[in-house]
This record gives structure tokens, C-alpha cells and sequence, in this order.
């Protein structure tokens, strides 16, 4: 497929066509100085498509900064899609109406083709809860939408898989720390292939330095400054977003070029500028490792992170304890445009770093072509039950021997769906920080690592931050005291919310088009109450019966019931459930 991809920034417009299976560009556009030189976005849109004349183009791919809560997954472009961009400008307001005029005067041009907007907020609808929300009251953050969605989402999904292949590891067995470092920056940490914390929150002026945006500022200050100087809401804003981060600090030009120029010439306020930029990023490097308990790749990408060695050699500094250590040689020779992916580390490093150059139009482009190609079509032929997974226990032999007595055999209550699962007349309690849940039923047979698995609700209860994890994958997770009818035995990990997944066979999944470890979205209409389900795991066994796990508080929210199955879409993508009477 033939994707024209436009993405509108506040005063350009790029566009570029991608031939998305051969991944290759056949041609691109850049219109600069949009509100100046270019009336608008709809007459560059114009002028681009005069250009583009002759070319075939089966599907348009349209940049869209902020999806809201409205939108987390690349969407098909209605007028009500639109409507509800519309509702999403105080978001963004530099960036959705530019997006909304290059959207408009391109459905207008082109009103036979399927338009799709791709929102470079979906990558971090897998933000937790722990880092989605701002410490403010509760009922004003829900009447307004006050969260943190992220930003720069498909250059950071791009550039952390890209990251995987050349260290050739499964970008699920590994946590990344992607920075894109251009006129505006931010850091990310992906763990096993999910953003998990990112620097931009509700609007793209959080987190790093900047070209013209702050970054992070201390809303006293920003109070202070208001009332100092008499500026009026819209004042400040416009200062935060125009005359902040490196213009700012330098009191010179927001281009990094310019400022390296007049540093090296000795301007002191060009200096601190380069300086406060890179601290700040070192800053979040170090918070994100903590975040994820560890890092295998720290990840330079945009125009900054892939052409200023300086930068680089900046940031790099002082990460010895993470296993990173720049080799400067290496730093001062990388050319991404040549080779794409460059490593910048000295030899042995167990942290890697890399120079990746982005490409947000193939990514655009991938996600575009998958939802014009009608993935939502449902083979109904396709069904996959549904199961409601309620808390539970897993236990390895020396924890069952020190809660029940040496030796103890469990006893099997009833099987489950899985084969050679069974659930046990056996319970424990939990024994958290703040409450306890008694009377837990244990899963069979033992274990080689204990495991307990509790839902959103529970963990408020107990009183513990339980990550959301694959089943087996207790690294770094909090541990919790289990009581039985012997003994209590305290655990030192082990407490997770189980990942969404879904069981399969290698026939069900060859028959489903789908692999083992795929990511995929599960759409479910329950009771006319209509829910997606994104980030659910493919779990592949000749072990395993088909079957879709969910937990109680997931099962609530779609007022799920035992008589829930699933039918297939037709793409390796996706996975659409509807209720089967």
C-alpha cells in the first residue's frame, strides 16, 4: 500500500508517500514557515498534492499530536472523528488546529480515500496509573482530562524496536530508555516493548529542555512570574511554548547549532544552556532506570540526539553505574543517515548506546495502511473464549512446606481450563501493609517461583504498587507475607497484576495468523457496553488450551459474564470479541 503521510507541525508541514510493504520512500515534501511565507496548513496541504499529482495513493496518514482519552490506537477519519479532535485543541493548542487544517483540506482533496489519524499519544496508552496522574484533586483531573498522555510516540516505538533488531534481541525481553532530542524533546522508558514512563505529559511542554518550551518548572514559580510581570493566562502559556528552554536560558536562537557555535566561542549563557539541557536529560536517564529496575539500551534519536556529538558526550557522562560508558571516538564518527543504527559504546558494556535515526513516516505510514486495510472486519468462524482470572497463589515446594507442614500434597478443589491446572482446597492470606485479604485459594501444581497474582482493587487494599507483568516475571516486583495453617512465610517479590493474554495452541495461532509473544487488541461488546482491550500478550504452547485471561476489576469495567467468546479480525493485528449467546 501506497501511503501519503502528512504530518503538520505548528508552522511546517512534511509529507512523504511510503510504499509500506517495501518500506521505502517515493517521494517527500517539506513546506516551512506555515503563518508567514504559507498562508496556512490547508494551502500547504495544497500545494503538496499539486506535487503529488499522477501518484498513485491508496490511503492518507495523517500526524495527530493529542488523542486524549478519546483516542489510543490509530483511528479511521470521520466527521465525528473530527469534531472530536476539535474538543481536543485546549490540549494542544500549538498542535491539533494545524493537524486539524492539514486533516480537512486533505479529505476535501482526496474524499475517495480512507484517511487515518495516527496520535503520537497511543504509544503511552500503557502508562500505568502510578504514572499517569498529577497530584491534584481527583474530580477536577477527571471533568478536564488532566492526565499525562505522553508524546512523540511513534518516533519512540520506532526507534526502540529499531534499537532491538540491531542488538538482535526480542524488544520484549529488554528495557530501553529512547531520547528524542529535537525542537522538542523527550525521554521515555519502554519496558519489554510498553511505555511505562514518559518526560511530556498533558501537553508536550513537560519534561526536557526545549528549542522555546520549559520543560519541567515549578508551578510556584510560574505563579510568581504571572503576578510579578501581570501576565494574563494566554501570556504565559505563549512564553512557556515561545521564549523558554534553550532561547531562553541563551538568550539567543532555540537552534542547538547556534548555540554550540557561540559556546564554543565562549558565551556563558550559551554554556549553562548546554548544560542545564543535558543535566536534565541525564536526570531522567537515571529516574527511568530506577523506574525499570535496570537498562539494556539508552537510545539518541532527532535532529539533536542524531547529529550533536557533544550532546551525546554530555549525557553520557557519569552512567558508569548503569553499565554505560561512551566510547568517544565512536561518538564523534556516527553517521545514522548512512547506516541507520550506530553503536556509541565503548566494548562490554552491558548498557548500550546507540544512535538511531528516526522515521516517523514509516511508522505513520505501518499504522495508517493496517487500518485502512479494513482490519476491523470480523471472521466470525474465529472464537476465543474469555476467562474471569480472580487473585490467586502460586507456590514453589520450600514456601508450601513452611505454610502447610514438610512434605504437604495439595488438594485438588476442581481443574481449570488450563491442561494440568487445577485449583486447590489449599488458601493463605495476604498479609499487606495496610489490609489483609484472607482465605486466597492456591493454583496447582507447585511451582519453581512463587507467584501472586492481584488485580488494581486488591492493591490498594493490601497497601503495595504491584507492576503489571507476564506471568513468571517477579524480578523487582514487592514481596508480601503469606500466612497458612503452620506459618507465615515472607516473601521478598513475587506480587504482580497479571498482563491481559490470551492462551493458544500453535494450530489456533497458525489458523489466527497471529505468533507467540504478539501484541494484540482485543474489541469487546458486552451488553451493548462496547470496550477495547489493548496490549494483550500471545501465549503460544502445545500446553495450553484457547482461552483469553482477564482479571476481575477488567471483567467489571465490560460487565464481562462466563458466556463471553471471542471472534478473530482478519489482520495478525488485531483480535475482536463479541458476545456469543
Amino acid at each position: 500500500m501506497n501511503v501519503l503521510v502528512l504530518n503538520c507541525g505548528s508552522t511546517s508541514l512534511k509529507a512523504e508517500i511510503r510504499d509500506t510493504k517495501l518500506n521505502t520512500s517515493l517521494g517527500k515534501w517539506h513546506v516551512e514557515r506555515i503563518g508567514n511565507v504559507v498562508k496556512n496548513h490547508g494551502v500547504a496541504v495544497a500545494q503538496v498534492l499539486a506535487q503529488t499529482e499522477g501518484a498513485l495513493i491508496h490511503a492518507v496518514g495523517h500526524r495527530v499530536v493529542h488523542g486524549g482519552e478519546a483516542f489510543t490506537e490509530p483511528t479511521q477519519i470521520d466527521d465525528e472523528v473530527v469534531q472530536t479532535l476539535e474538543l481536543l485543541v485546549p490540549l494542544a493548542p500549538l498542535h491539533v488546529p494545524a493537524n486539524l487544517q492539514g486533516i480537512r483540506a486533505a479529505r476535501a482533496a482526496l474524499p475517495d480515500l480512507p484517511h487515518v489519524a495516527v496520535f503520537d499519544t497511543a504509544f503511552h496508552a500503557t502508562l500505568p496509573n502510578r504514572a499517569k496522574h498529577y497530584a491534584i484533586p481527583e474530580d477536577i483531573a477527571t471533568r478536564h482530562g488532566i492526565r499525562r498522555y505522553g508524546f512523540h510516540g511513534p518516533s519512540h516505538a520506532y526507534v526502540a524496536r529499531q534499537a532491538a533488531l540491531h542488538m538482535d534481541e526480542d524488544l520484549r525481553d529488554l528495557r530501553v530508555i529512547t531520547l528524542h532530542l529535537g525542537g522538542g524533546c523527550s525521554a521515555t522508558a519502554v519496558e519489554y516493548g510498553r511505555s511505562v514512563e514518559t518526560s511530556m505529559g498533558m501537553t508536550p511542554l513537560e519534561g526536557l529542555v526545549m528549542g522555546t518550551r520549559s520543560g519541567d518548572v515549578d508551578a510556584g514559580a510560574l505563579i510568581a512570574i504571572a503576578r510579578a510581570e501581570g501576565l494574563t493566562i494566554d501570556e504565559l502559556d505563549s512564553m512557556l511554548n515561545r521564549e523558554c528552554g534553550l532561547a531562553g536560558l541563551s538568550d539567543t536562537s532555540g537552534d542547538l547549532r547556534d548555540i554550540e557555535a557561540r559556546a564554543a566561542e565562549g558565551d556563558p549563557l550559551c554554556r549553562n544552556a548546554i548544560n542545564v539541557f543535558a543535566h536534565r536529560i541525564r536526570k531522567y536517564i537515571g529516574a527511568y532506570a530506577a523506574v525499570m529496575g535496570g537498562v539494556d539500551a539508552i537510545v539518541f534519536t532527532a535532529g539533536i540526539g542524531e547529529n550533536s556529538a557533544l550532546i551525546r558526550h554530555r549525557v553520557a557522562q557519569r552512567l558508569d553505574f548503569l553499565g554505560a560508558r561512551i566510547d568517544e571516538d565512536l561518538n564523534r564518527d556516527a553517521n545514522v543517515r548512512e547506516h541507520g543504527v550506530v553503536d556509541i559504546g565503548a566494548p562490554g558494556c552491558r548498557c548500550r548506546l546507540l544512535v538511531v535515526a528516526t522515521d516517523e513516516a514509516s511508522e505513520i505510514a505501518s499504522q495508517a495502511a493496517r487500518v485502512a486495510s479494513h482490519v476491523d472486519e470480523i471472521n466470525a468462524e474465529l472464537r476465543i473464549p474469555i476467562a474471569i482470572s480472580a487473585r490467586h497463589v502460586h507456590l514453589d515446594r520450600a514456601t508450601c512446606d513452611l505454610l502447610f507442614g514438610e512434605g504437604y500434597q495439595l488438594t485438588k478443589y476442581k481443574d481449570i481450563s488450563q491442561p494440568g491446572q487445577f485449583a486447590c482446597n489449599e488458601r493463605v492470606d495476604l498479609v499487606g501493609p495496610r489490609k489483609t485479604i484472607e482465605r486466597v485459594r492456591i493454583l496447582g501444581p507447585l511451582r519453581r517461583a512463587n507467584q501472586v497474582e492481584v488485580s488494581r482493587t486488591d492493591e490498594f487494599t493490601l497497601g503495595i504498587d504491584a507492576p503489571i507483568r507476564n506471568s513468571g516475571d517477579v524480578a523487582n516486583s514487592p514481596g508480601i507475607t503469606l500466612r497458612g495453617p503452620n506459618g507465615t512465610v515472607t516473601l521478598t517479590q513475587g506480587v504482580i497484576q497479571a498482563r491481559r493474554h490470551i492462551h493458544m495452541q500453535p494450530a489456533d495461532a497458525e489458523r489466527m495468523g497471529v505468533n507467540d509473544r504478539d501484541v494484540v487488541e482485543v474489541a469487546i461488546d458486552s451488553n451493548g457496553r462496547d470496550l477495547v482491550f489493548g496490549d494483550v500478550l500471545v501465549r503460544v504452547s502445545e500446553k495450553y488450551a484457547l482461552e483469553m485471561h482477564v482479571d476481575t476489576d477488567e471483567a467489571n469495567a465490560a460487565e464481562l459474564t462466563s458466556d463471553v467468546s471471542g471472534a478473530l479480525v482478519s489482520s495478525t493485528a488485531q483480535v475482536r470479541i463479541t458476545r456469543r449467546r
